[in-house]
């Protein structure tokens, strides 16, 4: 079986992205999905996602990481799958879609690169030592450290995912270091299993952090350099709630090809070891 994919990017944050609007992929096979992300003999890819149908929304957004296994909300995938839709026609400058935390809307700029995705609004910020941790659609760690360029954050950011505290669920693990205008973001993020370019929500949770570490409140915009690039989130915090929450960025189309996958009942079998 032949499978026609797009691959795009979000500031270094690479995904394979199919459209299945007729429904004719049964995507739930995560050695399949986890086989076509290996960037050695597959796509390559942080994550995979399927642009479908649903009813009241202009599109579903359903993503796997690239371990295969359904993940939460990807913020650098919502942008991308926003820029794809209008690739596609399904959307022009606006939309409302449907992801695994709920309805999003997102705007797109003219050039059809740069996206505005708002996020789940955040009314809980939790303390583990000096780090802080919150849900901006997935689980985040943040904690502020020096030398961050020449930081491990591989192996850190595994220690810390991997600990008593986070080992069952799991968490991203953000490390964050002040600049002159905004801060600058290494991520591991879970599911991927390593670092990766950028991280959407784990730049929104920072952005949101460092706003209630700061004690700032009212209207924020704050920009974030990530290893593939620039980014900006901006939102209102009130000093109890966050809301009108907003990640901008890239979203570029970077190629479409077509990869032979087999017939995905050998993948079924394969996986339940028959």
């Amino acid at each position: 079986m032949k499978l026609n994919f797009y691959k795009y990017q979000g500031a270094g944050n690479d995904f394979i992205l199919i459209d299945n609007r007729d429904g004719s992929i049964d995507h739930r096979n995560p050695l399949l999905i986890s086989k076509v992300c290996d960037r050695r003999f597959g796509v390559g890819g942080d994550g995979m996602m399927f642009l479908q149908n649903v009813e009241g929304f202009d599109f579903e957004m359903v993503y796997y990481n690239s371990d295969g296994q359904p993940s939460s909300m990807c913020g650098n995938g919502g942008r991308c799958i926003v820029a794809f839709a209008r690739h596609l026609g399904v959307i022009g400058s606006e939309t409302n879609f449907l992801a695994v935390d709920g309805p999003h809307y997102a705007k797109i700029s003219d050039s059809g690169d740069w996206v505005s995705l708002q996020m789940i609004d955040v009314d809980t910020v939790d303390r583990d030592s000096e780090a802080y941790v919150l849900n901006t659609g997935s689980p985040h760690y943040v904690q502020l450290t020096t030398g961050l360029q020449h930081k491990d954050v591989f192996a850190e950011g595994r220690a810390i995912r991997n600990n008593t505290t986070y080992l069952s669920k799991g968490i991203n693990v953000n490390f964050v270091e002040p600049l002159d205008n905004g801060y600058f973001v290494r991520t591991y993020e879970r599911g991927v299993e390593a670092e990766t370019y950028a991280c959407g929500t784990g730049v929104t949770a920072v952005a949101l952090a460092m706003a209630q570490a700061n004690d700032q409140t009212g209207h924020i915009s704050t920009p974030i350099k990530v290893l593939g690039g620039d980014m900006n989130i901006r939102f209102h915090y009130d000093g109890l709630k966050f809301n009108d929450i907003f990640l901008e960025g890239p979203a570029v189309k970077v190629f479409i090809g077509e990869i032979e996958v087999g017939d995905l009942g050998e993948y079924q079998a394969e996986e339940q070891g028959l």
